[in-house]
């Protein structure tokens, strides 16, 4: 039986504490007045740009960054718009920490599934490391969904079609209405964990009895209800990155946005399975996962790699070759606002990974796929930071303490939780009909 080391656990909570007192600090400082919020600006610089000269017009009446042709903003305005997006700050911080980490273990899930529905003989060995890390389901989702509930209460302004008083005078935001609406919101969101945190369970109950069993039983009802899962959690997870991200910019939408995001937490649940069972083999578990297993899960990293950077292209290049207002808007803020950590996290996210792992000696070389892996995670951390922090900060973003202090938080809860999770249950199973083709696979 696997136990967590004292280091393991002292260090994951060491990440909470000093995340937390980050995540504190970010909301301890958040302005609490337009006067503040322009002494803030003054000490940055202002490096983003002045933004009350420009022929804009402010659609949310300075609860977001959503702007469109019109008149001048005047100073008042400007000043006003700028308050409410330094204090949306630290909550988009959390947001995007919060929901990054969750998404690792939903990709996973997706992952786990798809080799349970594929009777796959090559990943048995490594299911009890997809079981410990989907396990995070439950307090990243909590984490998560009481962000959108005190999104709901107006605690903060993350999502501006929330605000009766934005939608009173937007036309398009009323005519979204019917969908996008508190309650219904709230809704989808519970259908949505309650139908991925019970398929998780459910099945997790039924490995664990295969283990026990006389017959394949468990195994054969664990393969119908991964099959089933799996149409169900095509449909949720789209409609999931509609809501939860795409509707911080809800006068923009994408048809490829769904797969966009699948994409995103898909390499990251795969590279994190590396990660975990490189770290376990290190320490001297998982004895009879071998150098062919490694690399199969390097090869879904380096190919989902590019299955990203197809869809992240594919849409860019539409939109903006297109050159439809309303749609390469989406674009040119992040270009001009952004362009560093919205061209980097490319390079991250395609350029490293090809480059690295394009050699097949290299992806059984674990310090290699490690290495790999850290800049993958980094890539999609920076691919779910552009897309919620433009609309909820505007302009007035930067990297600072709240932001690496939620990182931190986050990275800790998330392994304290897994490694606690893998130490419940013998790390091998037993009676895996497809354990022995597991155990002698060679690629």
């Amino acid at each position: 039986m696997y136990t967590v080391s004292n280091k393991l656990k002292m260090g994951s909570i060491i990440l909470m504490v000093v995340g937390l007192l980050g995540i504190g600090y970010g909301f301890l400082t958040m302005p609490s007045n337009v006067a503040e919020a322009k002494e803030m600006v003054a000490s940055h610089g202002d490096g983003h740009g002045e933004s009350h000269g420009e022929e804009v017009q402010v659609i949310d009446e300075g609860h977001g960054s959503y702007k469109e042709e019109g008149h001048a903003m005047s100073e008042a305005e400007h000043d006003e718009h700028v308050f409410h997006q330094l204090s949306n700050k630290p909550w988009a911080a959390l947001y995007v920490a919060a929901f990054f980490f969750f998404m690792i273990a939903l990709g996973v899930l997706a992952f786990y599934a798809i080799q349970r529905a594929a009777q796959a003989g090559w990943s048995p060995l490594l299911f009890r490391v997809m079981e410990g890390i989907t396990s995070y389901l439950v307090p990243g989702g909590i984490v998560v969904f009481v962000i959108l509930v005190l999104s709901v209460l107006h605690m903060n302004h993350l999502f501006v079609w929330m605000d009766p008083e934005v939608v009173a005078h937007d036309a398009l935001l009323q005519g979204k209405a019917g969908y996008l609406n508190p309650t219904f919101f709230l809704i989808r969101a519970a259908i949505f964990l309650v139908g991925w945190i019970g398929y998780r369970e459910y099945s997790r109950r039924l490995s664990l009895a295969q283990d026990e069993s006389n017959d394949n039983s468990n195994f054969k009802l664990n393969f119908r209800i991964s099959a089933a899962f799996l149409v169900f959690y095509l449909i949720s997870e789209s409609i999931m990155s509609w809501d939860w991200i795409m509707s911080v910019d809800p006068h923009w939408f994408s048809t490829l946005f769904g797969w966009y995001i699948f994409a995103s937490m898909f390499v990251s649940g795969i590279t994190v399975i590396a990660m975990v069972t490189i770290y376990l083999k290190s320490k001297g578990h998982l004895e009879e996962v071998n150098d062919s297993h490694i690399h199969d899960l390097a090869k879904f990293m380096f190919g989902i790699s590019i299955f990203w950077t197809y869809l992240w292209f594919s849409q860019f290049m539409l939109i903006w070759y297109a050159n439809i207002p309303e749609e390469v808007t989406y674009y040119i803020t992040r270009i001009e606002d952004y362009n560093l950590p919205f061209f980097g996290m490319v390079a991250m996210n395609f350029l490293f990974p090809v480059l690295l792992l394009m050699n097949s000696d290299y992806k059984r070389l674990n310090w290699f796929v490690v290495m790999a892996g850290i800049v993958i995670l980094a890539g999609h951390y920076m691919d779910i930071f552009n897309a919620i922090m433009p609309a909820t900060v505007g302009d007035q973003w930067y990297i600072g303490i709240p932001e690496i202090g939620a990182v931190l938080f986050f990275a800790g809860l998330f392994i304290f939780w897994i490694f606690r999770a893998l130490a419940s249950a013998p790390l091998q199973p037993k009676r895996n009909p497809f354990i022995e083709e597991s155990r002698h696979f060679h690629y």
